[in-house]
């Protein structure tokens, strides 16, 4: 299999893990902490969410980002000239959130950001010497505090058959920060590219958990853990009818962590929002 799917019970779970990252830039995980009910409570209350006219009140913040983003300004992927067919809600702990919809938000991002720490250290344990070497502080302390992790709530609604030829869910993109824990969404869809250029779905069973590599830990690790391209593509048939809902938690460091002779965590970040269009 492409992307290897690892029991996060096994014994041997942490060394397949991170091989399997460094393979692909993708691994996935079952039988894992993150209560299943708790996700399928959060895709429910947010599809009503995006459904209804609230969202409109909680439009984004251009200087702080968090709050809604519609699909007229969402984001336009690194190199395609499309925006995106999706629209979804920054949540940060320091920011704007509905109340009826803050107490499982804050519940998933604190449980994910732990499981994340977890993964973090995994990585590093059975990365090369000389790639730990090249690490400013270790992986789990980078997010230790962090205030810029962001847990995103993406909403790809039902197909209408206008949509501009050639446009998708979600383009062919890297993230940016250091990982990122995503909950297999409600439908399928996603697909990361291969060395070989060729496209392939990524195993996501619900109730799996999906982790990829972003352009940071790409930076800290000198390519060792490759961020690799990956894309939403449209579906056909009956499922185009239906709406898609996906909860990316991005693990962004501590500002003035430091990734790389080139770059800090925080110039990385706004050198990147500038090419999505989302920061002048």
């Amino acid at each position: 299999m492409f992307v290897s799917v690892v029991d996060y019970r096994s014994p041997n779970a942490a060394a397949e893990f991170a091989e399997s990252l460094h393979r692909t830039g993708f691994g996935v995980l079952k039988n894992h902490p993150i209560p299943q009910e708790l996700v399928q409570a959060i895709y429910a209350e947010w599809l009503a969410f995006f459904d209804g006219e609230e969202k409109f009140a909680y439009a984004f913040d251009p200087a702080k980002q968090d709050g809604y983003f519609s699909t007229q300004i969402s984001e336009t992927a690194k190199g395609a000239t499309l925006k995106d067919i999706k629209e979804y809600f920054h949540i940060y702990p320091w920011g704007r959130i509905p109340p009826t919809l803050k107490a499982n938000a804050d519940r998933y991002y604190a449980l994910a950001s732990d499981l994340a720490s977890q993964l973090l250290g995994w990585i590093e344990d059975n990365a090369p010497p000389s790639v730990k070497a090249r690490f400013s502080e270790s992986l789990p302390s980078m997010i230790a505090g962090t205030p810029n992790t962001l847990l995103r709530v993406l909403r790809y609604p039902p197909l209408t058959g206008n949509e501009p030829a050639g446009a998708l869910r979600a383009a062919a993109h890297e993230d940016i920060n250091l990982i990122t824990v995503l909950p297999a969404a409600n439908e399928p869809g996603l697909q990361v590219k291969g060395s070989d250029g060729q496209w392939r779905d990524v195993p996501c069973d619900f109730g799996t958990l999906v982790i990829n590599i972003g352009d940071m830990l790409q930076e800290a690790s000198g390519g060792y853990y490759p961020s690799t391209s990956h894309r939403v593509v449209n579906p056909t048939g009956e499922g185009a009818s239906k709406s898609r809902i996906s909860l990316p938690l991005f693990l962004h460091p501590r500002s003035e962590v430091v990734l790389s002779e080139r770059y800090t965590a925080d110039a990385y970040l706004q050198e990147r929002l500038r090419e999505l269009g989302v920061k002048m």
